[in-house]
């Protein structure tokens, strides 16, 4: 007797497949023309992001430090395999060479790379290869260049909402004084608009990228201070550091990152790896989560640590120095020790490397912009 093949039926589908991650998601996709239109569907891609998706990688680009031309070479890392794979053409769909600047939700900000004749910026989706290309008003190397996108405070259901935020460093009309301005985009009515907000600072912004944690964007700038942005209410800060630079003998390296929504701060001294969470951006609250000093950080992890404290002293002030913060995301560092890429999971407290920065492009580059990345199918379309 002939056996009749079952199907599962699509309110089951609904109530299954959303609980799924994007990674296995994309493996299904090739089991029916139903089930990729099922996929597709931006109800059920909104449902699926309610899954908290776990971090799939991060972009390497390395960054010419004298120079009036971008280096164009964008490598990207991911974190589950092992060994790792390196990536060099997750964003050639693109129509012209790029520079990545910021991603949120599975969406990518990049803008194109000097020099070229009409600048613009690129949001996309990798992982669907949908762009959407946007004027760029004033272009420079110069700028900041934002993603503000969040699906569970703008669904996506009829509609991809998003902002884009430019900053720019201007001086004021007091001699010496200098201060921040923002340019913002709406996907909503395809326009660019200047806050009246103004934020005075002498400090210049590091180019380490920016942080956005519940819609509030984070840069890092070359004092004891933090850059903050709210673009809904346009209210701009200074958030003083937890630890002043005085209180080092030695230049400590640091970089920003979110966590379980809330901004974090890492920091490698003298006195170890710190991580720091923000309590209240408006008293410069800080909590000290995690602190581990240079030799038990070396004593956990021999296999790629050895005399730690030493060359760290060795290499006080280098422009290149022996260990290095480069990212950080959901309690997990990217950081290079020498020449090589580690992982540093804070749950854990163990290393894991990853690739050599040779790997990453033909011309190793120890300043690169590194942007974290988690996959979804969020359309641009």
């Amino acid at each position: 007797m002939k056996k009749e093949i079952w199907f599962p039926s699509s309110d089951m589908l609904y109530e299954v497949l959303p609980k799924l991650s994007t990674k296995d998601l994309l493996k299904l996709k090739c089991v029916s023309k139903g089930w990729q239109y099922l996929m597709s569907d931006r109800s059920f891609i909104q449902g699926q992001l309610k899954k908290m998706e776990p971090l799939t990688g991060f972009f390497y680009q390395g960054r010419y430090q004298w120079c009036d031309e971008d280096y164009d070479w964008i490598s990207f890392i991911p974190i589950e395999r092992v060994p790792t794979e390196v990536h060099i053409d997750v964003l050639d769909f693109l129509p012209e060479r790029i520079v990545i600047q910021d991603s949120s939700y599975g969406l990518i900000c990049c803008r194109s790379s000097f020099p070229c004749d009409v600048p613009v910026i690129y949001i996309c989706n990798p992982l669907n290869k949908e762009w959407k290309e946007l004027q760029w008003p004033n272009p420079s190397r110069e700028s900041c260049i934002t993603l503000v996108f969040d699906p569970f405070k703008n669904p996506i259901d009829a509609f991809t909402k998003f902002k884009v935020v430019i900053v720019s460093q201007n001086e004021t009309s007091i001699e010496g004084d200098g201060c921040f301005s923002f340019n913002i985009y709406s996907s909503e009515t395809g326009e660019w608009r200047i806050s009246g907000e103004i934020c005075l600072c002498n400090h210049n912004m590091q180019k380490k990228g920016c942080v956005c944690v519940t819609g509030i964007l984070y840069w890092l700038t070359d004092g004891d201070e933090i850059l903050m942005f709210d673009p809904e209410n346009e209210i701009s800060w200074l958030i003083m550091v937890p630890l002043p630079t005085t209180q080092f003998n030695l230049t400590p390296e640091m970089c920003m990152g979110e966590a379980e929504g809330k901004l974090h701060y890492v920091l490698i001294s003298e006195h170890g790896l710190q991580l720091w969470m923000l309590k209240d951006h408006f008293t410069s609250q800080w909590d000290l989560t995690f602190t581990i000093s240079l030799e038990l950080l070396e004593k956990e992890n021999d296999k790629y640590l050895f005399k730690i404290a030493e060359k760290v002293a060795r290499d006080y002030n280098s422009s290149y120095p022996w260990i290095g913060t480069l990212a950080f995301k959901n309690n997990i560092l990217l950081m290079r020790v020498a020449a090589d890429i580690y992982l540093y999971q804070f749950d854990t407290r163990k290393m894991r490397h990853l690739c050599g920065i040779s790997a990453l492009a033909p011309k190793p580059f120890f300043s690169a912009t590194v942007v974290p990345y988690t996959m979804s199918l969020v359309p641009l379309a």
